[in-house]
């Protein structure tokens, strides 16, 4: 058994480690008659020996070499003045050297807080992930007073779509706050914050091709309206959930219409915080008294009905 130091070429200067190693190990290294306190100005020495099986791949591949600083080239490597080996991707490599070298600075913009920053296409699109589940991603906006059942017609919802083979997900504005959104309260500013946030993730999930629900009381125009802007004309489907308050407080799911009325509760959608209904939405699901409640599903077949009628179950 013998130690050496076998040298580890780096680019801008030269490292060695301690080798444990055997004859056979040596013999496989292709340097033989090592010595068994083999020292490293000695292994220098040998450098042009251990590097003559790369050197011989340049009359090989001498048809690309870098004429210029006189640096021989290969498909896959390249060897530099310090006979320092690293990868080179060879001619069937797609080069994406553009992207550093300064051609893309009049492309980056300014958005927002962020600065210098560049928009980056793939190849795989929308209409390819919409091809591949078969269905056209969307964001169905169900909107209404807390207590109109919108939780409740989102689940009735996705489940029947998952029944017919769709991808749904549904942004609850209840979960959302418990992690996305935990750090915003209730006061307007921060409304508005919430919606745009969620506006801005049921954005991406319609471009990866889902059928996104979102269930909030949204209780702004402006806000709904800047969400229906950040997608193609369409793809928005609003759903109103035109219940009124009476029968929304008369159900009161949560205890919250309760609080609200006795002061503990400041800003209530409703109570002293005003709800702006849908202008023109693209679904109205009216209910007028507690008796004529219409079923989850049959309201969510509703939905499902347009969703059919214009295209989105379909690639």
């Amino acid at each position: 058994m013998c130690f050496v130091q076998a040298l580890q070429p780096q680019c801008g200067g030269v490292t060695f480690q301690n080798i444990e190693c055997g004859t056979s190990t040596v013999e496989k290294l292709g340097i033989v008659n090592f010595r068994h306190r083999f020292n490293a100005v000695e292994l220098r020495r040998c450098r042009k020996s251990m590097l003559k099986p790369i050197m011989a791949q340049d009359e090989r591949e001498s048809s690309i070499a870098d004429d210029d600083n006189r640096i021989p080239k290969y498909k896959g490597i390249s060897v530099n003045k310090r006979n320092c080996v690293k990868n080179e991707p060879d001619s069937s490599f797609i080069d994406h050297s553009a992207a550093f070298s300064g051609k893309n600075l009049s492309n980056l913009t300014t958005n927002g807080n962020s600065t210098n920053i560049l928009w980056h296409e793939c190849s795989i699109q929308k209409l390819d992930r919409q091809q591949l589940l078969q269905q056209k991603g969307c964001v169905v906006w169900v909107t209404g007073l807390s207590g109109s059942g919108k939780s409740t017609l989102a689940c009735a919802l996705s489940r029947s779509l998952h029944s017919r083979g769709k991808l749904t997900y549904i942004l609850d504005g209840d979960n959302i706050r418990h992690g996305l959104n935990r750090d915003l309260s209730f006061r307007a500013e921060d409304r508005s914050e919430n919606i745009r946030r969620i506006g801005e993730v049921a954005k991406l999930l319609a471009d990866a091709g889902v059928i996104c629900i979102t269930s909030l009381i949204s209780p702004y125009q402006k806000d709904r309206d800047a969400c229906r802007a950040l997608l193609p004309k369409g793809d928005f489907i609003e759903v109103f959930l035109d219940v009124p308050l009476a029968v929304c407080e008369a159900r009161d799911p949560k205890g919250l219409y309760k609080l609200a009325r006795a002061g503990m509760i400041k800003g209530f959608t409703g109570i002293d915080d005003p709800y702006e209904p849908p202008c023109s939405c693209e679904i109205v699901l009216h209910q007028q008294k507690e008796s004529d409640c219409m079923s989850p599903s049959n309201a969510a077949e509703k939905v499902i009905s347009y969703l059919e009628k214009n295209g989105y179950l379909r690639a």
